[in-house]
């Protein structure tokens, strides 16, 4: 199944026209045509069943067939990852933790982040796209950039960890991770969290982890952990 996406179109409607970009794109590059099914969601669980009625490239029309809504998973996840010094780093970390099935995303500015400024429209679309390669129908919240002592003042409702490498009593995440439990997991840059910072996670009632015995990078680090949580509720 070929997915589109578009925030727009909802249960409400019996047709839906394509803006002018994705419009170009299904009739000149995908070579659609009038009669064509195309499946589109609105990355809110809702999964509709279209037809073609009007294949132009300025705007692509189609009436809606039917409709449902996929039930969400029975954990959320919450990535909070410090952003990695190479951009490309950080991207494939999206687009992987999209297709495993993270739920939001949050990019944490640390004491030893090498890379402070962080512009999250690319990251958008790298989302997006890694969303509809994978047949999902749920678009992952991607938030703006956060420096960590701000984002321990807020509250979750939810379990939440800190993977770090200092020389600490831990357990592993495997041993900590309890099925259909939402979580939150705290992953740091290369040089790791201060010791200030894992300290007054602590003190906001964050459980440290271990993700193994390898050194991980921050990506690496990351993409354990989403998959460890997905593998616990499968």
């Amino acid at each position: 199944m070929q997915l589109f996406y578009d925030a727009t179109i909802n249960e409400n409607l019996s047709s839906f026209i394509f803006d002018k970009e994705e419009s170009k794109h299904i009739i000149k590059v995908l070579r659609k045509k009038e009669s064509d099914i195309l499946f589109v969601t609105n990355g809110l669980g809702y999964l509709f069943k279209t037809e073609i009625t009007l294949a132009s490239d300025s705007k692509c029309t189609v009436r809606i067939i039917t409709f449902e809504k996929a039930d969400k998973k029975n954990y959320q996840l919450h990535l909070a990852v410090a952003p990695t010094k190479m951009n490309d780093r950080y991207e494939w970390f999206l687009e992987k933790a999209t297709e495993i099935g993270v739920s939001e995303i949050t990019p944490i500015i640390c004491d030893h982040s090498e890379r402070k400024v962080v512009k999250t429209d690319r990251f958008d679309k790298i989302i997006l796209a890694a969303m509809k390669q994978s047949n999902q129908l749920y678009l992952p919240k991607l938030n703006e950039p956060i420096a960590l002592k701000d984002f321990l003042k807020k509250e979750f409702n939810c379990t939440k960890y800190i993977a770090h490498c200092e020389e600490t009593s831990k357990k592993t995440l495997k041993e900590s991770v309890k099925p259909s439990t939402d979580i939150l997991m705290l992953i740091g840059p290369e040089g790791d969290f201060s010791e200030k910072e894992i300290k007054l996670a602590l003190e906001n009632n964050y459980i440290p982890v271990s993700l193994g015995n390898s050194r991980l990078r921050t990506e690496t680090a990351a993409i354990v952990a989403c998959h460890s949580v997905a593998f616990t509720n499968e």
